[in-house]
């Protein structure tokens, strides 16, 4: 099925189901109020018989109207969680008309130097991040980040790309997973708060006084209030117990504070993480790494959803001292505080080593889901293929993911052995450096695992590294050819140090005169062919290609060129084999009015 057809069939389905769901909530709501009614109609009818009776038929009602206010809130989650589902189609609808703003764009995840991240486009507004992501909590952004900042081996690659298959495959239950991770971002701040918890020591669960205290001062009050409704004991007696027990509160409360503060308020992302991972625990997988990231969240005697929704369930009760009307009765005659402490330890117990997996399994999930989904759009993009022998990277029909398909012209590649270097000459915005970005953004999303913007792709393992754009910096008053330099000495370094890295330069020494331009051009290729760098070069200046007579075995030459009729200019943005010949420069400059 068409990505556009799927979708839309999804919203249409879902827009029936929310409709039907709508439909429930109406008629909850007419019980609960015939409920409330029906208490009130017994008690005025069975009042008379006898008080018996009326409590009778009133717990009853109660009962009922207890589950179809249970029944009520799960059709509201139900409501929202296929509003969110809705949502999610929407969105891949505007993706698929190259809309795609709207996802978190990744800044936050910019180093401030790296050796492409800047320069393809890897992350904020417009960028490779922002069109792929489809994560939904801190972990998975972290994820889906690293993956495009760092290369993976070989393994790991095709690990991740049999599990993006499977994924692609199963579109709707790649949709659930996002719709429950859209109810409440699952942040790095509620996991650092676990972990701080987690590794700081009991206080109570190994003190036999705490032990015996949490059972016996319940008892103890609730023995005392018994026989004073009974007349055995005096009011003031009474009143002295509770006083005590009070005061008992009180210094638990303060002793607990500290504990409250770390683990409070992340029930609602909690019951997020807990039903995300539920339903990877139902599921059945058939790739291996979808198999032994699912088989983190099992563990002894239980399931890692269950142990969540423990600790949610937990959080809450000790969220309860937020509510001074229901916290101090409780506190008071349950000592709530002790209870509720007493059990975080025992789950801290259960589950100390295990709850950091939980986070980073979920945000692996989340990154091959994004990668998935780009799979699923673009079904016409290839899984890369790869091979041991450095450096081969060919692909037919190569284009830059970022620009519409309506409008993105494609091209071809082959280099087949690490003694080619690529020389690429055209005039100004004939296609050079869209097609350097085109490669590269390319081989960073075949070296994280994730599908192509092309018909076929082979690469050797490898590391791109880039000189594209380059800034000044008055902060440490470096010139753009000065910053330009420390970037191809980084560059320099790695190829002196043989390691496995494909270099894309666009317009190199461009902040010097035209000599030394050529010059150090000149001696830059000589010494990557030297040292069998595998590299594509774009320039302006064509005098380079003419290296190709000296290095006829090296150089691979290539261009694009411009078409002129009456002035005016007319780009077809395609690679063609050798030097280019056709300049465009004096007309521009004529149509800006620079008299020539």
């Amino acid at each position: 099925m068409a990505p556009d057809t799927y979708y839309n069939s999804r919203i249409k389905l879902l827009a029936e189901q929310q409709e039907q769901l709508l439909q429930k909530k109406s008629i909850l709501g007419w019980l609960r109020f015939a409920m409330v009614l029906a208490i009130g109609a017994a008690i005025y009818f069975l009042l008379p018989s006898g008080v018996s009776y009326v409590i009778i038929a009133t717990l009853l009602l109660l009962a009922v109207f207890s589950r179809i206010i249970y029944l009520d809130i799960k059709n509201k989650e139900a409501i929202k969680h296929t509003q969110r589902l809705i949502k999610i189609n929407e969105d891949e609808l505007k993706t698929l008309a190259h809309q795609y703003y709207h996802f978190e764009n990744g800044s936050q995840f910019l180093p401030a130097e790296h050796p492409y991240a800047n320069d393809l486009d890897i992350f904020g507004k417009a960028s490779v991040f922002q069109y792929c992501n489809r994560t939904t909590s801190d972990m998975g952004g972290k994820n889906l980040a690293a993956w495009l900042l760092q290369p993976a081996g070989v393994n790991t690659i095709l690990q991740r790309q049999a599990a993006i298959k499977e994924l692609t495959a199963t579109k709707d239950w790649s949709q659930q997973l996002q719709a429950y991770g859209a109810a409440q971002k699952i942040t790095t701040a509620t996991q650092e708060r676990l972990q701080s918890w987690l590794q700081s020591q009991p206080h109570f669960i190994n003190n036999v006084f705490w032990k015996i205290l949490q059972y016996a001062v319940p008892a103890i009050i609730i023995a005392v209030i018994g026989l004073n409704m009974a007349d055995i004991i005096a009011d003031t007696t009474r009143n002295l117990f509770l006083l005590g027990s009070a005061m008992l509160a009180f210094v638990m409360a303060k002793k607990i504070a500290p504990l409250h503060e770390q683990v409070s308020k992340m029930a609602d992302e909690l019951a997020v993480l807990a039903d995300s991972v539920k339903l990877i625990e139902q599921t059945s997988f058939n790739t291996p790494l979808l198999q032994s990231l699912q088989a983190k969240f099992i563990i002894e005697n239980s399931k890692a959803s269950t142990q969540l929704k423990q600790l949610k369930k937990i959080v809450e009760r000790l969220d309860l001292r937020l509510n001074p009307v229901v916290f101090i009765p409780l506190a008071i005659i349950f000592q709530w505080d002790i209870h509720q402490a007493m059990a975080l330890e025992k789950w801290k117990q259960r589950n100390r080593q295990n709850i950091n997996e939980w986070f980073d399994a979920i945000g692996e999930f989340e990154a091959l889901n994004s990668f998935a989904t780009v799979s699923f759009n673009h079904p016409e993009w290839c899984s890369p293929t790869f091979t041991d022998n450095h450096f081969t990277i060919s692909g037919s029909n190569i284009g830059h993911p970022l620009i519409n398909a309506e409008k993105r012209v494609n091209n071809n590649i082959s280099m087949n052995t690490r003694e080619e270097l690529m020389l690429i000459t055209g005039s100004n915005m004939a296609g050079k450096s869209t097609y350097l970005r085109s490669i590269g953004v390319n081989t960073v999303l075949a070296m994280a695992g994730a599908n192509v913007c092309a018909t076929d792709f082979t690469l050797s393992p490898v590391q791109v590294i880039s000189s594209m754009r380059i800034a000044d910096n008055l902060e440490e008053s470096t010139s753009t050819f000065y910053a330009e330099l420390k970037k191809l000495k980084a560059i320099i370094d790695r190829v002196n140090a043989g390691e496995k890295i494909f270099i894309l330069l666009d317009e190199i020494l461009r902040g010097t005169n035209s000599l030394d331009r050529h010059t150090g051009s000149v001696a830059l290729v000589k010494q990557l062919i030297k040292h069998k760098a595998a590299c594509i070069i774009a320039t302006h200046d064509v005098e380079l290609a003419k290296l190709k007579e000296t290095y006829p075995e090296n150089i691979l030459n290539y261009h694009f060129d411009v078409q002129v009729e009456n002035e005016e200019l007319y780009f077809d943005y395609k690679l063609k084999e050798g030097i280019c010949t056709s300049l465009n420069a004096s007309i521009l400059m004529k149509k800006i009015g620079i008299e020539l």
